[in-house]
This record gives C-alpha cells, structure tokens and sequence, in this order.
C-alpha cells in the first residue's frame, strides 16, 4: 500500500460563518493531497497528461465524523490500497492537529487517452513507480 501525508491550514475562505470547514472545500483538499501524493514519486498531473492521458474524477464519497475549523492544522493521509488498471482508487484520513479522526473519503478516478476520450490502462511508468513505493 502506498501512503503519503500532506498538511493543509484552513484558510477562512474554506470556512462558514461559525468557521466551521464548509463540506465543499474538503474536495479541494483531497485534490491537493492527492496531486502532492503523485508528485512525492516523481508524477505530475502535468507530465501525465502531457503523455496524452487524463485522469477525470468518476466517483467521490466523504464521511464527516468531526467538524474541522478556521486554522486548524489538517493532515490529509493519502492512500493507494491497490494497484490501478483503468481506474485508480484513492483513500483519505483527514486529521485535526490534536490526531482526531475527521474525515474519511475515497475519490475513484479513469484513465482516458485525450485523444480519442477512451477509456485506459494507467501508463505503464506510473504503475512501476507505485509498485516501486508500495510501503
């Protein structure tokens, strides 16, 4: 399994009028931890779609268990349980500073060849990369 962790401060912006982390934002996170995952093994969505794949999101789920707040210091744990084929399945911790559980998410997405909108395979030096760093 592969695991990486990215920290995140929220921002006010990403807040309600209480301060409360609004739900939409937590998309954002995950995006962001997931885009500083690939990037800790030397893959950029970049340098993937360059090569004429994209990576569209096909499926999102959050369970909120706790609130987070404004300038509350996050940990996003990011996790590959398995190795992809046409779609990659990302897992999520997302942590308090104090360690509390807050969140749990998956986000599925495809891979499609830009060219013809096609579905497939993951490229081939991503799959390597991740079999590589699978700790």
């Amino acid at each position: 399994m592969f695991t990486h962790e990215h920290a995140i401060r929220v921002r006010y912006a990403e807040t309600d009028q209480m301060g409360v982390v609004h739900h939409s934002s937590y998309v954002l996170y995950t995006e962001e931890a997931r885009t500083e995952a690939l990037r800790s093994l030397g893959v950029s969505y970049k340098g993937v779609e360059d090569l004429g794949v994209a990576m569209p999101v096909h499926h999102m789920n959050f369970e909120f268990k706790k609130a987070a707040y404004y300038d509350d210091l996050l940990t996003i744990k990011t996790m590959l349980k398995e190795l992809p084929t046409v779609r990659i399945n990302f897992s999520y911790e997302i942590y308090n500073q104090e360690k509390e559980l807050l969140t749990n998410a998956q986000v599925t997405l495809y891979f499609v060849d830009k060219a013809s909108g096609r579905p497939t395979r993951c490229p081939l030096y991503l799959m390597e990369l991740l079999a590589l760093n699978n700790r």
